[in-house]
Formats: C-alpha cells, sequence, structure tokens
C-alpha cells in the first residue's frame, strides 16, 4: 500500500502562533481517516498544511511524493491537481452553472477542450447529478451542492481528499448519503481525510480516528 501523506515530528503554526508539534501522521492509499477536536484545536490547520496553504517549515512532511519543507510557491498548484478539497460551504461559484463551475476547474488545470465535456459528465454520474448540469449553484439544495463540490474534487482524478466539515451544514439524512459517497471514493483508493464533530457519524462509518488536542494530534482508534 503508497504512502500518500506522511509527517514527522511536524510543527504547525497559524504566523508564528505554534498550533500543533511533533506531529506524526502518516495516510495510505484507499485509507478513510477522521480528524476530531475542539473548535480552534489546530484540525482546520493541518488541513492547510496538508494542501500548502500553510506552509510546513520544522520536521518532515510528504503530500503525493511532495516535500512540504522544498515546496516552493510556484510549484503549490502542481499540488493541488493532485488533490481534492472540499469545504462546508461548497464554495461553488454562484454566477456560473453547475457545468461552468465544473469547466472553470478542468481549464484551469490544462485540460484539453474535447475531453472537458467527458470529465464532467463522468463525474456526475458517479454523484448521481448528471441532470443538474445546466442549474445553478442556488437552485441546488444543500446536499445537491455538496455533492457538486466533491465532483468538483474528483475532476483531476486526485490521490487524496480532503473534506473540512463537509457535512457540518446538512441534515442527518442528507449527510449519510454524502458519507457513503466519501466511503465509496476510499474503496476506489482515494485517500479520504475528513475533519467532523459529527461522532455519530464516525460510529457508523468506519476509519481510523485521530483528535487534535493540547497542541497534540492523538490517534484514538482504528475502525473497519
Amino acid at each position: 500500500m503508497n504512502t500518500v501523506i506522511n509527517l514527522e515530528n511536524a510543527n504547525i503554526y497559524q504566523k508564528d502562533l505554534l498550533i500543533l508539534k511533533n506531529v506524526d501522521f502518516k495516510v495510505n492509499e484507499g485509507d478513510f481517516v477522521y480528524l476530531t477536536g475542539k473548535t480552534g484545536s489546530g484540525k482546520s490547520s493541518l488541513l492547510k498544511t496538508l494542501y500548502a496553504e500553510l506552509p510546513l517549515n520544522e520536521g518532515r512532511g510528504t503530500v503525493v511524493a511532495t516535500d512540504l519543507l522544498k515546496l516552493k510557491q510556484n510549484k503549490v498548484a502542481q499540488l493541488r491537481r493532485q488533490l481534492g478539497v472540499v469545504f462546508q460551504d461548497f464554495q461553488l461559484l454562484t454566477d456560473r452553472s453547475i457545468y461552468d463551475n465544473l469547466a472553470f476547474v478542468l481549464k484551469a488545470t490544462g485540460w484539453k477542450k474535447n475531453a472537458i465535456d467527458t470529465r464532467i459528465q463522468e463525474v456526475l454520474k458517479y454523484v448521481e447529478m448528471t441532470e443538474h448540469k445546466d442549474k445553478m449553484p442556488h437552485q441546488l439544495s444543500g446536499g445537491e451542492q455538496q455533492r457538486i463540490a466533491i465532483a468538483r474534487a474528483l475532476l483531476n482524478h486526485p490521490k487524496v481528499i480532503i473534506a473540512d466539515e463537509p457535512t457540518g451544514n446538512l441534515d442527518p439524512e442528507t449527510s449519510d448519503i454524502l458519507m457513503q459517497l466519501l466511503h465509496s471514493i476510499a474503496a476506489q483508493g482515494t485517500a479520504v481525510i475528513m475533519a467532523t464533530h459529527n461522532y455519530t457519524l464516525i460510529d457508523q462509518y468506519d476509519g481510523r480516528v485521530f483528535r487534535t488536542e493540547d497542541q497534540a494530534l492523538i490517534e484514538m482508534s482504528f475502525r473497519n
């Protein structure tokens, strides 16, 4: 099993403030990982370090074979093409259709025009949203918008999906649908790292569980 994320003795900062220290965190292909902890305890800071919004300057860290300590700013976009990021608030472009939201990402990452339509059809079919491609984001429910956000995250065949509270704004039934989708992604070999406060979901859906607490990252359990 290939390792896609490996942090060793990593110190994670927000500017000059130490948020997490001596972090050891290893994720393999196909892992489903929960990240829990109180608000402000470092979950989002850890995720931002993985997709290089926050720099890593102390310890060791690789994400999909990219050395975070040696990562130059002009190479950050190249790293992010290998990752898919899903946010609680969807972050869809509100002035364009679902199809155009997805096409925007593919054009920005260098896809050829004749391949764009095919790839959009593939990801929309995967999240069961094909019939909504011409709608605007405001015409969709929260759960539907989050499925589009997952489709967007899948566009570039990522090796890791990073989901920051993806069910935070959703009702329990819709959250279940999203969890089934995320677990199906992991079952196909893409690692999924999900920050959440929802312990009911953790009890229902298997995965490794890490907690951020007192500037530390602690592995709590492994369920399968």
